[in-house]
């Protein structure tokens, strides 16, 4: 895919990066690549080919849920000034 100058000096303004005059025939060449190899990637049959989250299938090996620290909360609650249902009460900050 070919770019003309004024697209490559809007690409560039829509990613807020400066653009040099002399820069200019670099950044359209690797646009160019970068352009054609997703229009590759657009030609290619996906047809019963099912999306995948990571390119390789990975297994996450996952621990047991086990408590390993105990309740604390009666406590800290009991030197608390004002608990009630097992909250705590403060005063309103926001009227």
């Amino acid at each position: 895919m070919s770019l003309t100058d004024q697209e490559v000096r809007h690409i560039a303004k829509l990613a807020r990066i400066e653009l040099a005059d002399a820069q200019l025939e670099r950044t359209r060449s690797q646009l160019s690549s970068m352009l054609g190899l997703i229009e590759q990637l657009q030609s290619i049959d996906t047809t019963g080919v099912e999306p995948m989250a990571h390119a390789t299938d990975l297994v996450l090996r996952l621990r047991d849920d086990a408590v390993t620290e105990t309740d604390h909360r009666a406590a800290y609650q009991s030197v608390a000034p004002a608990v009630e249902d097992g909250l705590y009460l403060v005063p309103k900050v926001i009227e």
